[in-house]
């Protein structure tokens, strides 16, 4: 039978446990089924240098970072990120551009044809991408870790450098409940002799490093200084992405000039297509989205939405059901209008449930991301900010419907 793209991903998403909606159901750590599964597809993951990157925040900004300045350089570059925000393809991608359709649904037709390996929808993206990028012989490929490090999917590849970026409270049902346990589960992609970059260390989760690393003889490098780069992508935040880049680039094997760097990083959304990270979507209301979704994440992007003068503060809010509410709430301001709204996932807090624990007094409740965007956006006045985010779904779900 003739699979199309729409097809195969719904198959995708039928067949396979996904954690983006079930959640712990769907989360199966463990390194054999990947295993399993690349030896059947011919072992893809021996055949591409690999940079992985792992931490709480940051790792997909500082991700796309990396690959539009090795593009820019000349490599053949595969990025691996997730979760996607509009369309699967988004994560696998070569200098750019997207898997094709066709290839998707070519590799959904190969594995009906493999042995089982009962793979989980994550680990299945993951051989995708390593396959793909190993046919088309990239020269150097940029893999974000998923969910931790030592029992992620994505520790099956042979890195030439990885790199932690920081280390905060999520998934901490599955990673741990403190940050050195969650450092410990996130240092191991550390590999014999490979360079350890680990970008914002304090004296709770460096020795966790330092131990690890020395464990496996990996030399760990901490970045002294910040690059005076300018770089496209908004958020005050990611000038502690360019103090771990920055240490990286120093780390691999190519001397890149300082003219190439700059110039990728003042275009990294046209060079990589990414979307959704303090993404200014609109003037007059401005109004800016973003992925953000928890504790240490919400503080940065509130601390940056805070230094905007607003006639009133418009926040489209919406969660996944295993985030802190009450935690979360706390780091958003009090005097905001709150637009409160559930993502189209499983996974996804009701609306209604979240309107009735949110703490903040002006507050109304709306069916879909959509509908309290729209509200959001007819109550407000040309001097107010409009703010969409609290799940990586709720802003996918705003670009797909938008459209923009």
């Amino acid at each position: 039978m003739h699979l199309t793209y729409e097809e195969a991903v719904d198959w995708l998403f039928r067949q396979l446990p996904v954690f983006q909606n079930q959640g712990s159901v769907a989360f199966k750590p463990g390194l054999e089924r990947i295993e399993k599964l690349c030896h059947a597809l011919g072992n893809p993951q021996l055949e591409i240098p690999v940079i992985h990157i792992g931490g709480t925040n940051g790792k997909g900004s500082l991700s796309h970072m990396l690959s539009a300045i090795l593009q820019s350089y000349g490599l053949k570059t595969g990025l691996y990120t997730s979760p996607h925000l509009v369309d699967f393809r988004e994560r696998i991608r070569i200098n750019g551009e997207m898997i094709s359709q066709t290839e998707v649904v070519d590799f959904v037709n190969r594995y009906k044809k493999m042995p089982p390996s009962d793979p989980t929808f994550f680990e299945l993206g993951v051989a995708m991408a390593l396959d793909h990028f190993a046919r088309h012989k990239v020269d150097v490929a940029v893999v974000e870790v998923g969910m931790g490090g030592r029992l992620d999917a994505t520790s099956i590849v042979k890195p030439i450098l990885t790199a932690v970026t920081n280390i905060g409270l999520d998934h901490t049902q599955y990673l741990g409940e403190t940050r050195p346990l969650i450092a410990a589960e996130k240092a191991a992609i550390a590999r014999q002799g490979v360079p350890m970059i680990f970008g914002e260390p304090d004296e709770e989760v460096l020795p966790v490093f330092e131990k690890i690393c020395s464990n496996v003889n990996a030399p760990l490098f901490i970045p002294e200084h910040t690059p005076n780069w300018k770089v496209s992508l908004g958020g005050q935040y990611q000038t502690k992405n360019l103090r771990t880049l920055g240490e990286i680039l120093r780390r691999l094997p190519w001397n890149i000039p300082m003219e190439v760097i700059e110039k990728a990083l003042s275009d990294v959304q046209g060079l990589t297509g990414l979307r959704g990270r303090w993404e200014v979507m609109g003037n007059k209301p401005l109004i800016i989205a973003d992925t953000a979704h928890n504790a240490e994440g919400v503080l940065e992007v509130m601390r940056q939405l805070g230094d905007i003068s607003a006639k009133t503060l418009r926040i489209v809010w919406g969660m996944v059901s295993d985030k802190p509410v009450a935690a979360i709430a706390d780091l958003l301001p009090e005097n905001a209008a709150y637009y409160l709204c559930a993502p189209n996932v499983p996974r996804g807090r009701p609306a209604e449930v979240l309107y009735g624990e949110w703490p903040h007094p002006t507050k109304t409740v709306y069916p879909s991301v959509e509908q309290a965007y729209r509200a959001a956006l007819g109550d407000a006045s040309a001097e107010d900010v409009v703010y969409v985010g609290g799940s990586t779904f709720v802003v996918g779900e705003l670009l797909g419907v938008v459209g923009v």
